[in-house]
């Protein structure tokens, strides 16, 4: 693998565990819409840096997901209740961004954390292997 691309690969995971500890900020400060976007963003960027290590190329995050889903979920090497939190988190994403008089709130919110936490350990050991 060159230089370049295990950097980015880094970066990614890096980015991933940074999007991470912003959410758990964000819900300590109880800001619901805003945690669900890091949540989201914590397994967008571990993602991509998965499939870049297997030479996947995407160009959009519904791209993303879908490769996702077909060359980790569907073959096992993630658990297909991963798929439907990443999946989830990328709908709520978008409510929680762009939806009028969408609010999440700390019961639908809060149970996420440790999902998120070890969707990121996961995909980071697949990442490292």
């Amino acid at each position: 693998m060159s230089d370049y691309k295990a950097d980015y690969i880094n970066y990614r995971l890096n980015k991933a565990q940074e999007s991470f500890n912003d959410a758990k900020l964000l819900a300590s400060n109880k800001s619901w819409n805003s945690c669900i976007n890091r949540l989201y963003y914590t397994c967008y960027y571990a993602v991509s840096a998965l499939l870049l290590k297997n030479d996947i190329a995407t160009q959009t995050h519904s791209g993303l997901k879908t490769q996702f889903n077909l060359h980790f979920i569907k073959t096992g090497l993630i658990s297909k209740d991963f798929g439907k939190l990443y999946s989830d988190l990328m709908d709520w994403r978008q409510k929680g961004d762009y939806g009028d008089m969408y609010d999440f709130n700390k019961e639908s919110v809060e149970p996420l954390l440790k999902p998120v936490e070890d969707f990121l350990n996961q995909v980071e050991l697949l990442t490292k292997q």
